[in-house]
């Protein structure tokens, strides 16, 4: 029996998972016994274990009086967000839905914080009825909160989400500057945060989010200073002291070639610059960082089944039981705009030397339903099982799951 160090045909630094006699190991179990107690591919599973180490990687790097917060949507599976929920500071939800998966998970409604365009009224009573921090994204829901709170009898927590003037500079995307349906304009923040002072909402922060999956450690530190810029100018105006001042993320992966692990380093530092800052000129706020896919994407993985191999002039097609409907990401089909391929492998057959170039496609009927193109695999054969790394984030949730009436894909958290 070999017990090999982690060197997968993959082209992303995959460190995370270990090889066991040519088997890929996630949860301490390897790959076809795990398939088997799943019952049934295409699957997703997450590893406690990497979940538990990224989180631990961030506290020891990043200063202690930084809050860390889990942006739920990038994987709302609840047994993930129980998870979670116990290793950061907070959780972050963009739904009503969300909001009830984080509380039933245990959740310290005092450390949630709900944000999202279009927050229906209903939404807001919930989240004001459950005492959670609303991110207010426009004057609509000033005038709302007011009346909820005046029926409700307790006054909303409320932050507000301010769209900068400038963006995440190299974000893969990008969620602040120029005209956004996120958030308040900071040009209307003035008479935003006087409406607010006048409805008697309890206000305690700014959230500033100027854009995701960035790998450049330079333009997530301009960006968080320009937050903090930002946020120190908009405090002058604000009803209350600043209590709670989210900087955002923006952390991203290595998802395809050349693409490198992102350099924490600078970020801790600017971090701690900004901290020490924040005790002179906010003594009272707590800097909070949201992050979802830096978190918990590298920690999951995607796996489907070999259902047919065909060649077609020449090319190899290595057809399986999931796909697109399953992982949308993978697809190239959820933002990308020149397709690129997610690290995929044959998970079973790790030991082999012996590789081709070939295309793992899924069982729809749309040539859009490809998880890989043309890639150097090892030679797999029908009951192979091919696995998509970093699928922990925006995969099973982000996926159209009913489309052309495939079955639902399960998750597991092991």
């Amino acid at each position: 029996m070999s017990d090999t160090p982690r060197q997968l045909p993959v082209h992303a630094p995959m460190q995370q998972f270990r090889v066991q006699d040519g088997e890929l190991v996630v949860g301490g179990e390897r790959l076809s016994l795990l398939a088997a107690r799943v019952g049934q591919t295409p699957f997703y599973a997450y590893d406690r274990a990497s979940l538990r180490a990224r989180v631990k990687s961030l506290r020891e790097i990043l200063p202690a009086g930084i809050k860390l917060h889990y942006a739920m949507k990038a994987n709302p599976m609840p047994a993930v967000v129980g998870f979670m929920a116990g290793l950061v500071d907070g959780i972050d939800v963009a739904s009503a839905g969300e909001l009830k998966v984080a509380l039933d998970a245990g959740a310290n409604p005092l450390e949630v914080s709900f944000a999202g365009p279009g927050k229906r009224r209903a939404e807001l009573r919930q989240a004001l009825a459950s005492r959670v921090l609303i991110n207010i994204e426009s004057p609509r829901e000033v005038v709302e909160l007011a009346a909820l709170s005046a029926e409700l009898g307790m006054p909303a927590r409320v932050a507000v989400r301010v769209n900068p003037d400038f963006e995440l500079k190299g974000s893969g995307m990008k969620m602040g500057g120029g005209p956004k349906q996120f958030g308040v304009d900071v040009e209307q923040m003035p008479e935003l945060l006087a409406a607010i002072s006048r409805s008697g909402l309890a206000f305690e922060g700014f959230h500033l989010f100027a854009g995701s999956q960035n790998l450049r450690p330079e333009s997530i530190c301009e960006a968080q200073q320009k937050s903090f810029e930002l946020a120190l100018r908009l405090a002058e105006h604000a009803p209350a002291p600043v209590r709670f001042l989210n900087l955002g993320g923006g952390f991203g992966i290595p998802y395809f070639p050349g693409e490198q692990r992102l350099d924490l380093q600078p970020i801790a530092n600017n971090l701690s610059h900004l901290l020490e800052r924040a005790h002179r000129e906010m003594p009272q706020a707590s800097l909070v960082i949201e992050l979802g896919r830096y978190l918990v994407a590298e920690a999951g993985i995607y796996v489907t089944r070999v259902v047919d191999r065909k060649i077609s002039r020449g090319q190899v097609f290595l057809v399986t039981d999931g796909g697109l409907n399953h992982h949308l990401s993978a697809s190239g089909n959820f933002g990308q705009v020149v397709r690129k391929n997610y690290p995929v492998t044959i998970g079973n057959k790790l030991g082999n030397i012996d590789t081709e170039q070939a295309s793992v496609v899924g069982p729809l009927c749309t040539p859009l339903d490809l998880l890989a193109d043309r890639m150097q695999l090892p030679i797999a054969q029908v009951d192979d099982l091919v696995v998509v790394f970093q699928s922990g984030a925006y995969g099973a949730s982000a996926s159209p799951q009913a489309f052309l009436g495939h079955a639902a894909c399960p998750e597991v958290l092991v």
